[in-house]
């Protein structure tokens, strides 16, 4: 019931979708609560939701962290992001970079962008497919299908309207979801509520992890940096974000938008890491009430079925729904912006063109969402494959901010400089994401990374800008020097 009725809400605003302008940006009349709500229900996906949980049920609460770089991100957007935006006026966040460097660097960031939500949408489709099937025993295949075909069918139909509104109520109803299991495992402590954080702490649950220096495992330090430049990606040049600042009405909502939807996140990953300090409270206190084979990600799953009364399951099997449901609609409707405005738009003009533009939201709404579904059912049997194909797709789209702060803070980069920095830091990326699969004797280890993979794309925005930047003095100064008439 819960997902016909989300179809039906999100296809009602087919009415209101009759142009490219309302089916991208809604005409810029999304209130900016709703903007802010969808910002922060593409951030939570279904990997978040039962992810966190698991992660700080094995160890503690370290992944927190990441959330503590998000108040950076969103003033850098607020600040610097949402303005130039704004004042390019398109609804595809790499026309900076076409405006910037030119063509080239448009279809790189673009084409990687699609690369990467094809693989995170079905990444997201087959756990939020796996998790359902522990919790109800349904066919991962089935779940598959229809959980894609029904999120294609109103992000199709209703547009980015249709993708802020249901991502509104289903951000409300993973919150309430949270809430709720929060509240339960809170109070169903043999020994009360402070036994809970008794627990935890005597077994170093609530530790944000080493304050050591050392860059080869994930220190406090390691993952905040980390995600200060995940988070300045996503803020700064994510498509998903980027077209919700244009979709607002004024540049001062989309700064609100921008700040509120990104800040709401710390505390409901706060909420999500107390579940997962919760669980393993819970269940230490009552030895034998939980498989042997039941750990990490699969634990909360376990707690939905088995230790919540059935009325509120049946709200976190809709959380869950819910949480992968956002991002995906995001992702559909997004990309096929991108792929209208990047490369279609400039080809046809007027009351026929704006007809050709529809018909091309439609169809790639349409076959990125059936893309999506065949990744995720190939994920069943060939995950190794498929797992190889995302690192590639991370290797690739690790350019795309060094790139744009190449561009934004160095304005006399010229093209062959970054390209040159982008080569330099696919390369670095490349070396420290792929450095765990060299063999683990032999002369190719000498050759690893010795540093954490989390700063593979820290590293290679680092050597993207500096590369750049330094290529960018050494072309002008042999061009001056040339222009001077000196050998």
């Amino acid at each position: 019931m819960y997902l016909l009725g989300v179809v039906l809400f999100g296809s009602s605003f087919y009415r209101k979708n009759k142009s490219s302008a309302s089916f991208t940006l809604g005409n810029n009349k999304i209130p900016t609560w709703v903007i802010s709500m969808s910002i922060f229900a593409t951030f939570v996906s279904s990997i978040s939701y039962l992810a966190l949980p698991g992660q700080a049920y094995q160890s503690n609460w370290n992944p927190f962290v990441f959330s503590l770089s998000i108040p950076l991100a969103t003033y850098m957007a607020v600040r610097f992001f949402v303005p130039l935006y704004r004042s390019i006026n398109s609804p595809s966040a790499y026309t900076y970079l076409e405006i910037r460097f030119g063509k080239w660097a448009k279809i790189y960031a673009s084409a990687m962008y699609l690369l990467t939500q094809l693989m995170r949408t079905g990444t997201i489709l087959f756990l939020l497919a796996l998790t359902l099937h522990v919790i109800l025993g349904w066919s991962i295949v089935i779940i598959i299908i229809v959980t894609g075909l029904s999120v294609m069918i109103y992000s199709l139909l209703g547009g980015i309207q249709a993708v802020a509104w249901t991502d509104t109520i289903q951000g409300i109803i993973l919150i309430v979801g949270a809430l709720i299991c929060a509240g339960v495992l809170l109070f169903s402590m043999p020994g009360g509520a402070v036994q809970l954080f008794r627990v935890a702490a005597d077994n170093q649950k609530l530790s944000l992890g080493s304050f050591s220096l050392a860059l080869n495992t994930s220190t406090f330090w390691v993952v905040l940096i980390y995600g200060i430049v995940i988070n300045l990606q996503n803020y700064g040049i994510d498509q998903n974000y980027v077209q919700r600042y244009m979709a607002a009405g004024s540049e001062k909502e989309a700064k609100k938008s921008a700040m509120y939807g990104g800040l709401l996140y710390i505390p409901v990953s706060m909420l999500f890491m107390f579940i997962g300090t919760g669980l393993f409270s819970f269940y230490l206190a009552q030895p034998g009430t939980l498989p042997a084979d039941v750990q990490g990600d699969k634990v909360f799953p376990w707690f939905i079925v088995n230790s919540l009364p059935a009325g509120f399951r049946g709200l976190l099997i809709a959380s869950v729904f819910a949480a992968g449901m956002s991002t995906i609609s995001t992702s559909i409707n997004s990309s096929a912006t991108v792929i209208l405005n990047d490369y279609f738009r400039k080809t046809f003009s007027g009351e026929t063109g704006e007809r050709k533009a529809m018909k091309i939201l439609y169809v790639s709404s349409f076959v990125f969402s059936i893309l999506s579904i065949v990744i995720a059912i190939s994920m069943i049997n060939v995950q190794s494959a498929l797992d190889a194909w995302w690192k590639l797709a991370s290797i690739f789209s690790g350019g795309m901010l060094g790139l744009f702060l190449l561009g934004y803070f160095s304005k006399k980069v010229n093209n062959p400089a970054a390209i040159a920095g982008v080569m330099a830091g696919v390369l670095m990326i490349g070396w420290m994401s792929l450095s765990p699969f060299f063999p683990a004797e032999g002369d190719m280890q000498k050759f690893a990374s010795p540093f954490h993979g989390y700063l593979s794309i820290v590293f290679g925005t680092m050597a993207i800008f500096i590369v750049g930047f330094f290529s960018g003095l050494v072309i002008s100064r042999f061009k001056r020097i040339k222009s001077q008439g000196k050998p």
